[in-house]
């Protein structure tokens, strides 16, 4: 993280850790494995009688995860000192709410009903985090359209552009300052391994596609022999007897 310091990965890093921490502490209260915590008491008074629904259940309390990951992870980041470091940490601070802000947004409400032979005549709710792959696809975006600010890092984050400085920065956004190093190209220096001789797949569009995964410069195609037992079946008695299959397939790898 530090040769790659104020980078759109390192904030990616800083925001999906707070939002993990925020997750797991917030499950482990719900499940009733802490003693600090348990369920969100505050809305087991609440509802609509008119509507037909009342809060119930077990509301994951959200609030004491989120306290929990800015004490954990924050306060160490306060502690830094020296002019560039007090930019970088009030940077890695906003990724790290960041992060805290996607879990919270992210929050739904589940409901059960009630009623004879089936009906929905009333409907006991409570609150819930969605999925963390989904909060993990959320700053996924959040990362691929991360703002970057000026590296004359004060008090006050602002935008590198002058010409968009009057719009303001959410606090779900993530920021980064320095520029992502090449990570296709080998450098030794800051242990990039590049991509050359990485095994692809030819037919994906995703992130192990060889169009992505080898920047451009195109893949090689060998044949490569797999020989295995097959088709095993017990013999009475008392020994398995097996097949020698061989099979072919196409392996293709970065140039």
């Amino acid at each position: 993280v530090r040769c790659f310091a104020g980078t759109k990965e390192t904030a990616f890093i800083y925001a999906v850790t707070s939002a993990g921490l925020v997750h797991s502490v917030t499950r482990s209260c719900s499940a009733g494995n802490m003693t600090e915590c348990s369920c969100d008491t505050s809305l087991r008074h609440g509802g609509s009688a008119s509507e037909g629904w009342h809060w119930g259940g077990c509301s994951d309390d959200i609030h004491y995860g989120m306290s929990f990951s800015r004490k954990f992870l924050d306060v160490p980041l306060k502690n830094l000192t020296g002019k560039s470091g007090s930019g970088l940490a009030a940077m890695n601070r906003h990724n790290n709410e960041a992060g805290r802000q996607a879990v919270a947004k992210l929050m739904s409400v589940d409901c059960r009903c009630h009623g004879v032979s089936g009906s929905c005549a009333v409907k006991t709710c409570w609150k819930t985090m969605s999925s963390f792959e989904k909060i993990g696809r959320f700053l996924k975006d959040k990362y691929e359209n991360s703002i970057q600010i000026s590296d004359r890092l004060k008090k006050k984050l602002r935008r590198k552009e002058k010409s968009q400085r009057k719009i303001p920065i959410g606090k779900e956004d993530l920021l980064y300052v320095n520029k992502s190093p090449n990570y296709c190209v080998e450098d030794q220096k800051l242990g990039i391994p590049g991509t050359q001789g990485r095994e692809c797949n030819r037919t994906s569009e995703g992130p192990d596609g060889c169009n992505l995964l080898c920047c451009g410069r195109g893949y090689n195609t060998h044949v490569v022999r797999h020989v295995e037992r097959c088709e095993c079946k017990f013999v009475w008695c008392c020994y398995v007897r097996c097949r020698r299959c061989e099979t072919m397939t196409d392996v293709h790898t970065c140039k």
